[in-house]
């Protein structure tokens, strides 16, 4: 297994390392804040954030919603990628252009070039939300990597290995950081531990996190 790496908190715009291509980009996202915010308020205004029935029966803890080409859905049949919100059966909003930038520059920075994402995955963490310990394996292209911005309240991040049994590295993220993770990193275990704290200033008692992903 690659060896994890346990950093305290850096200054803004510093890299923090967690694996061999795996980064956490501090404050990396706080430039486009005043873009990415009320792009958000638009996706959900065209397809709401809802909590979804996983194949076992469990309705996830986390609200989400998508935009892009493709989102990721949950239902009793399955985790997939659709073209359609299952919800009112039209296509996700269009992928905002403050996001592709985002993902794009995040990306370069981390060490992965061109990368274009498809897919963008948004979740909304109230107090005592969650996100187990799971891998990003419904795309089609692994060559990709994850790109994973946190806005809002404080969170810690739980980072694998290449099983669900290896050790986790608990990373804190603060609003505007990025954590990028492709190549050799790509498919770790990772999750989010039940959310508390105090409320953030701009978004009160919630953390958005949105993922992009090559998905098709």
């Amino acid at each position: 297994m690659t060896s994890l790496y346990l950093f305290e908190e850096l200054a803004p715009n510093e890299r923090e390392r967690l694996g061999d291509q795996a980064y956490v980009l501090r404050g990396f996202a706080l430039p486009f804040v005043n873009e990415l915010l009320p792009a958000i308020t638009q996706i959900a205004s065209l397809s709401p954030f809802r909590q979804m029935q996983t194949p076992g029966g469990y309705t996830m803890s986390v609200a989400l919603t998508n935009c892009g080409k493709l989102g990721w859905v949950t239902d009793r049949s399955g985790y997939r990628y659709s073209r359609i919100d299952p919800q009112h059966s039209q296509p996700w909003p269009a992928m905002p252009q403050s996001f592709t930038q985002l993902a794009r520059t995040a990306a370069a920075e981390a060490g992965f070039p061109d990368f274009e994402p498809d897919a963008c995955l948004l979740n909304r963490y109230l107090p005592s939300s969650r996100m187990s310990l799971h891998q990003d394996k419904n795309e089609r292209d692994f060559s990709a990597p994850i790109v994973s911005v946190s806005l809002g309240m404080t969170a810690t991040f739980l980072f694998g290995g290449h099983q669900r049994s290896d050790r986790t590295a608990k990373v804190v993220l603060h609003h505007g950081d990025v954590v990028v993770w492709g190549g050799l990193d790509r498919m770790r275990y990772h999750g989010i531990m039940p959310l508390k704290g105090l409320a953030h200033p701009l978004l009160g008692e919630q953390r958005i996190n949105f993922t992009f992903r090559k998905a098709g």
